[in-house]
Order: structure tokens, then C-alpha cells, then sequence
């Protein structure tokens, strides 16, 4: 029987893996690792009869998953206006700084998995993102792996039907954020439009927390008239701002600091998806319990 500290040596090496896989699956790092940690928990309990460690760890912690995106779904048919993704915000550092950064998935797609039923969320954050065979994913669904891999292919087309486009590095979407923000902040509509495609799309979360808005913003004119009323502090009120550059999960983003005439705190962390130098995509995380600062 191996000892404890080798047993939990054994886990955390796949620890980092774990968290990775659930909060693609989940859109929210702490409930990711409640999910892994209950995958421990598991662990500690059966290691005696696993062979493969990381195959049966995947497996549980999916399954763990599996669960609560059914549960969710109950919970965010009643969330009040747009539902975002929690977001990992960090400074904003040369990519050298971050190598994790690679492995990191974007907003902007985690918008889209959110529209996926969870069978189809989990077939192909499984097999797609981290090679998974079908015949393990079907074991987590507890399907057939033909209707395992309907549930992928499905998602597969839901994700490039519905997707906001985000094809830029790290390097683009800087300078083409910065763009924004200074168009944005001196209400230069012509510049910011020049930012901005036709088909852009603006999503705002304030989780019934705080004001924001309901529905998402549909074209560059209604989205730069949006953020010009917000960056130039027409919008609410705002007395005071400062705008910081910084990275959400590994992408180029705004946090902004204020505070309301009424006296309340205004924190906003935006990001954005980029396609052909031009912005499709904003998300606007007001929600505080979704904004985890760290140093910043």
C-alpha cells in the first residue's frame, strides 16, 4: 500500500490538468476546484484500485462536472440579465512572464460552451480540447460512443454557428484594445468604429449585483455609442476613473475603477474578442462575485 504522501504526490501532479479540465467545463475557477477537490476526496477513498491514475481522475472529476452543469442549468435559467464566465484577472506582463497562458481558454468561447447542453459541453471539452477517446467519454455520460460522438459533433457546429470570431494573438489584441479604450475615452465615434465589425456584439453581467445592461449590444454603432457613454463618464455618473490594462485568462482586458454620483463603486473588467484587427466581441464582467483581483 503506498503511503499518504505518495498517494497525494500522485494527485497534485495532476492537480493543474484537472482544474484545467473543469473550469472548461464549468466557466468558474472556484467551482472548478471544489470539483477537484471532491475528485480527491474520491481518490483518497479508492486509490488502491486505480491503475490509471489521470484516466480515472479525468473520469471523476467530468462526472462531477457532468452534475453540476445539470444543476446550473436549473440556477441561470433565473439569472437575472446576461450570464458571463467568472473571470481570472492578472496583470497585464510580457507573455514570457505567463507561460501558462497557452493553456488558457478564452471568454469569448466559453460564451459559446455555455449554450451547449452539458452532454455536448462535455464530449467535446473532453475529446476536443483534451483528447479524451469516446469510449472514455462515453463512460462519463454513461452513453453509447455513437451517441457520444453525435454529442460532439453537435457541439462542434453549435460552437461555429454561434461563435463570436477570436482569432488574434496577445499582441494584436493589445493594440487593438488600446485603440478602443482612446477612441472610446475621447468619443472619437469614427475611430472607434473603425475598431469595431458590423456584426460586433456587447454582453454585460451584473448578476443582479449591480447595474448593467440586460440584453447584449448589437452592432458597432449601438456598441460604440455604449462605451463612449461609459469611457467618457456619461454614463451613471461616474466621478472618477481609472482605467488599467490587464490579462483575463490569458487575454488582453481593461479593469475599471469609479465611483457612482450616488457614491457607489463602479468595477468593470472588460475584455474583447478580435477577428481581422477588428473587435467582435465585448464582455463586460460587473458581477463582483465573478471578478477574482488577486494583487491588482
Amino acid at each position: 500500500m503506498p503511503s499518504s504522501s505518495v498517494v497525494t504526490g500522485e494527485f497534485e501532479a495532476q492537480r493543474s490538468y484537472l482544474i484545467a479540465v473543469a473550469y472548461r467545463m464549468l466557466g468558474n475557477r472556484s467551482e472548478a476546484e471544489d470539483a477537484v477537490q471532491e475528485a480527491w476526496l474520491r481518490y483518497a477513498a479508492h486509490h488502491d484500485e486505480i491503475r490509471d491514475v489521470r484516466g480515472w481522475l479525468t473520469t471523476v472529476t467530468a462526472r462531477i462536472c457532468l452534475d453540476q452543469l445539470n444543476s446550473a442549468r436549473v440556477r441561470r435559467t433565473a439569472y437575472p440579465g446576461q450570464w458571463l464566465p467568472a473571470y481570472l484577472v492578472a496583470p497585464d506582463a510580457d507573455p514570457a512572464d505567463h507561460a501558462e497562458l497557452a493553456d488558457q481558454v478564452s471568454v469569448a468561447l466559453l460564451v459559446v460552451l455555455e449554450k451547449l447542453s452539458p452532454e455536448q459541453r462535455v464530449a467535446l471539452v473532453l475529446h476536443d480540447a483534451f483528447a479524451v477517446p469516446f469510449e472514455e467519454v462515453a463512460a462519463v455520460l454513461d452513453t453509447t460512443v455513437a451517441t457520444a460522438r453525435q454529442h460532439a459533433s453537435r457541439a462542434r457546429k453549435a460552437v461555429a454557428a454561434g461563435g463570436v470570431r477570436h482569432t488574434a494573438g496577445l499582441a494584436e489584441q493589445r493594440k487593438v484594445l488600446e485603440a478602443f479604450l482612446t477612441a472610446a475615452s475621447s468619443g472619437d465615434m469614427r475611430t472607434l468604429a473603425a475598431v469595431l465589425a458590423p456584426d460586433v456584439v456587447a454582453v454585460s453581467d451584473g448578476g443582479g449585483v449591480v447595474r448593467s445592461a440586460l440584453q447584449p449590444v448589437y452592432g458597432a454603432d449601438k456598441v460604440a455609442r455604449f462605451y463612449v457613454g461609459l469611457l467618457t463618464r456619461k454614463l451613471a455618473g461616474i466621478t472618477d476613473m481609472e482605467v488599467t490594462p490587464v490579462l483575463v485568462n490569458g487575454a488582453a482586458a481593461l479593469l475599471v475603477r469609479g465611483t457612482r454620483t450616488d457614491g457607489a463603486r463602479l468595477l468593470a473588467v472588460i475584455t474583447v474578442a478580435v477577428d481581422e484587427g477588428r473587435i467582435t466581441g465585448v464582455f463586460n464582467q460587473q458581477n463582483p462575485e465573478k471578478l477574482v483581483l488577486g494583487d491588482l
